[in-house]
């Protein structure tokens, strides 16, 4: 590679300046400022290699920020060979050269400080940069060998490595394979496998890159003694409990991210880090720690949501992570919501609503896989379709299968007051609900890859007027998939859908029929505005009902992004949904990334609105809409 190679430590970095809401630099004043202007010459290169090579230069994207003096300009250019030759070798291009001038010197040039200093007053300094890429290089031999080099007995098929000949030969892969390496025979239960060495020849005759890994395998082992560190408030035996290592058993580092992911499903936990010994005990076996950091135990915070169909709302609440010292959790929520406007089914109903709830969580009630819930709330409800005032009880016992799969059998129970376009009705419900969880996405609120599924079945033995005998079943399964490694593209969809059976419409409790219209359901209608009526025009809910919408999750850049999106959906009076009823909506979205998930923003406009709908409905949230 042409150019200066020498290395020099880069100014600014990181913590010289941060982005704003909206992703633009804040420029902090420097001594002795000297303003340049890059300029980046890659010819004849894809577009994607011209990208890279952009990205890695510190000239361009610290542009805003002018070092100080002549010197920290010559640092910074010196710097940017390291980076753009790194560039270059990513990509597969190892024959290239790259010649970075300031003010039509070479760096290397004696009068190289004297020019920067004569260009300062005629504005910022020019400063180019031309890279010639060269050819691009693609793998040749791949070999396996271990330290008395000597090929492997057994060993991972390049395919399986990602590095075969003929591929371009980038560095990324090069390095990637190393890991991979490593990782197939630490799951053949050689715990301290590693490539101790690699031997990597550009051949620039014939454009190939040979690579050699020398492995080192050591020996198959068990698990030996787990010890348990890092416990303050939380007994020890509970983490112990959750230890999915077990002695004697071969060595897994399966077993080790499973037990990392079961303890961390804690709210009391916000660290777990499992250490490997560095060596075999007596037994010949490897010891392994699981230490554990706890979080604060008690916690508050409050909330808000504002939508222009469905009403907004704040809520405050304080919680408790550990209340016995076994992770029990308790939370106590305050909400108050503002319905907007009148009921329609109540006109005269006061639009404001309340909902106090205590939340209590006890894992491991029975076993160390199922966990009591449980929860108390008094609620006002305001909608067009009812008013409620209600107190309700519902506790389950959830058995986690795994840590995608669960189930859940508990007792629903509520006590109502509830006034309607039929006047007012006084309803209990006794219910059995069976909830069935299966969850594989990779973030809670910003899912990028996996599947999110759940139902419900619910029989009840009571059910207001309907008395014994319906039974109610919803569910819903949400897919994501990232059309990207870096996950700026990402693709969306939800389908839902309800029904009870074994009642007539009118002797289901209103709260408990079923409603289509608004953010959680159908945006760009009025809540619950897609659902049956009376003659009267009021609404009354649905037997059943089928939502589904899609979604164009895109990062413009790492903080913001837009979101198209569009909605299909409605509510049936019958137990079987009328596909040829359903409502359809479109809109757009904008997202704020931030560390604890996304800020939603979201505009939705009905496709096929009635006379009396909004004609758009706005949407604010914290987490993506599904």
């Amino acid at each position: 590679m042409a150019g200066s190679t020498a290395t020099y430590a880069q100014d600014g970095g990181f913590l010289s300046g941060f982005r704003s809401l909206f992703g633009k630099e804040k420029v902090e004043p420097v001594a002795d400022a000297v303003p340049y202007k890059p300029t980046v010459n890659v010819p004849d290169a894809p577009r994607s290699l011209r990208k890279a090579i952009t990205a890695a230069s510190t000239l361009q994207s610290m542009r805003k920020s002018p070092p100080s003096g002549a010197a920290g300009l010559l640092r910074r250019a010196r710097a940017d060979i390291d980076q753009i030759t790194a560039a270059l070798y990513s990509n597969g291009y190892y024959g290239g050269s790259i010649r970075i001038t300031i003010a039509g010197r070479d760096l290397d040039a004696p009068d190289i400080l004297q020019a920067i200093e004569a260009a300062r007053p005629a504005g910022p300094v020019p400063v180019q940069i031309d890279v010639t890429t060269g050819p691009l290089f693609h793998f040749g031999s791949i070999t396996l060998v271990d330290e008395r080099n000597r090929p492997l007995p057994m060993a991972p098929t390049l395919r399986e490595l990602g590095i075969e000949p003929g591929s371009d030969a980038k560095s990324t892969t090069i390095l990637d394979a190393e890991g991979k390496i490593a990782d197939y025979f630490r799951k053949e239960g050689h715990a301290f496998a590693k490539v101790v060495d690699k031997d990597v020849v550009a051949d620039h005759a014939s454009n190939l890159v040979n690579v050699t890994y020398v492995v080192s395998t050591g020996p198959a082992v068990a698990f030996g003694q787990v010890t348990v560190a890092g416990t303050e408030k939380v007994r020890p035996s509970f983490v112990e409990e959750r230890v999915r290592i077990i002695p004697g058993e071969m060595f897994s580092p399966q077993r080790l991210a499973d037990t990392r992911k079961s303890l961390l499903r804690y709210e009391i936990f916000s660290g777990v880090r499992i250490r490997e010994g560095d060596k075999l005990d007596a037994d010949g076996r490897l010891p392994v720690e699981v230490e554990v950091t706890e979080r604060k135990p008690r916690y508050v915070g409050f909330g808000a949501k504002y939508s222009s169909t469905d009403g907004s709302s704040i809520n405050a609440f304080w919680g408790h992570r550990n209340l016995f010292g076994g992770a029990e959790t308790l939370r106590l929520d305050g909400q108050v919501s503002w319905f907007g406007s009148k009921s329609s089914a109540v006109p005269d109903a006061n639009p404001l609503g309340y909902r106090f709830a205590a939340t209590f969580g006890k894992p491991g009630i029975w076993t160390p896989i199922d966990d009591l819930v449980a929860q108390a709330a008094v609620l006002r409800e305001v909608t067009d379709a009812y008013v409620r005032e209600a107190a309700t009880f519902t506790a389950g016992v959830r058995r986690n299968y795994s840590d995608q799969f669960s189930v859940q059998v508990g007792l629903d129970l509520e006590q109502s007051h509830v006034q309607d376009a039929t006047g007012s009705r006084d309803d209990t419900i006794v219910g059995v609900p069976i909830d069935v969880a299966y969850d594989t996405t990779d973030n809670p609120l910003d899912p990028s890859s996996g599947i999110r599924a759940s139902g419900t079945f619910e029989p009840f033995a009571y059910l207001g007027q309907a008395s014994a005998g319906p039974m109610m079943f919803k569910g819903s399964l949400s897919t994501y998939k990232a059309l990207d490694e870096e996950k700026r593209y990402i693709l969306a969809g939800r389908v839902s859908a309800g029904t009870i059976f074994g009642a007539d419409l009118l002797d289901v409790p209103p709260q408990r029929r079923f409603y289509v219209g608004g953010g959680g359901s159908l945006r760009g209608y009025d809540y619950q505005s897609v659902s049956p009526r009376n003659a009267q025009g009021d609404i009354i809910g649905g037997l059943s009902y089928v939502t589904a919408s899609a979604e164009a999750r895109i990062k413009v850049t790492d903080t913001i992004g837009i979101v198209p999106f569009f909605d299909i959906g409605g509510a049936s009076e019958g137990s079987v949904p009328d596909l040829d009823d359903l409502r359809y909506a479109a809109g757009l979205g904008l997202r704020y990334y931030t560390g604890i998930g996304p800020v939603r923003l979201d505009v939705a406009i009905p496709l096929d609105p009635e006379p009396d709908d909004a004609g758009y409905g706005i949407y604010i949230s914290l987490g993506q809409s599904f």
